[in-house]
């Protein structure tokens, strides 16, 4: 049996699974597609999103990419989070990196990888912010893992700059942006306090909806 064939055959024993598990598992899913969260998280493969948090696949929206970066301009992860917040009035985006991510080790070191480079510079901008806080730290595996933190709390703010949560939050929508970060060394999670859920949380100088002021003329 090939890799591929094995691979086939690892899905074929994963359905049975299901389908056994819970009647009409799967009719159920196909018919509609209603997640509370989204995941924007690490393409890495060892941060399996719906198993780290106890979640069947149609209970978990998830956007993944090289170090869980948040850009205005990558029409990709812009794309799913419109999707998620307007059309599957999710009530929850979850940034969530790991320790130990290859992306912010690259972003830390003066070598060239490629491609990457251009992707990993909003690391190597937070890397330049933070340098006195990152270098006191007495070992490197410290100093690799204080930036993931970090990352993950510039993207959160990333996610609330948009005009995608902005308006969610001008409509009235229900909507709270978290930061966690994932050990692959004990598989917990850990919550950053990074939460942000409404418009006045938000810098002024990133908003693009102004907050509605108060009437004093009475």
């Amino acid at each position: 049996m090939s890799e591929i064939e094995k691979l086939l055959e690892n899905n074929k024993a994963w359905s049975g699974k299901m389908k056994r598990r819970e009647e009409g598992f799967f009719e159920k899913l196909a018919a509609q597609q209603s997640p509370r969260y989204l995941w924007i998280g690490c393409s890495d493969s060892r941060v399996p999103a719906n198993e780290i948090i106890g979640l069947l696949p149609g209970e978990l929206f998830v956007h993944r990419n090289v170090a869980n970066i948040v850009y205005p301009a990558d029409l990709n992860c812009l794309s799913v989070l419109e999707y998620a917040v307007h059309t599957l009035h999710v009530s929850h985006i979850i940034v969530c990196g790991h320790y130990g991510c290859g992306g912010v080790l690259a972003a830390m070191q003066r070598t060239s990888h490629g491609f990457a480079d251009n992707w990993l510079n909003d690391i190597r901008d937070t890397y330049f912010h933070q340098w006195e806080e990152i270098r006191s730290l007495p070992a490197d595996e410290d100093r690799v893992d204080r930036l993931c933190e970090l990352n993950v709390i510039k993207q959160v703010n990333s996610v609330t700059h948009t005009n995608v949560v902005q308006n969610a939050w001008a409509q009235g929508q229900s909507l709270a942006v978290h930061g966690w970060i994932y050990g692959l060394k004990d598989g917990r999670i850990k919550d950053l306090g990074a939460k942000i859920d409404c418009l006045g949380q938000v810098a002024s100088a990133f908003r693009q909806i102004e907050l509605p002021q108060p009437d004093i003329s009475a």
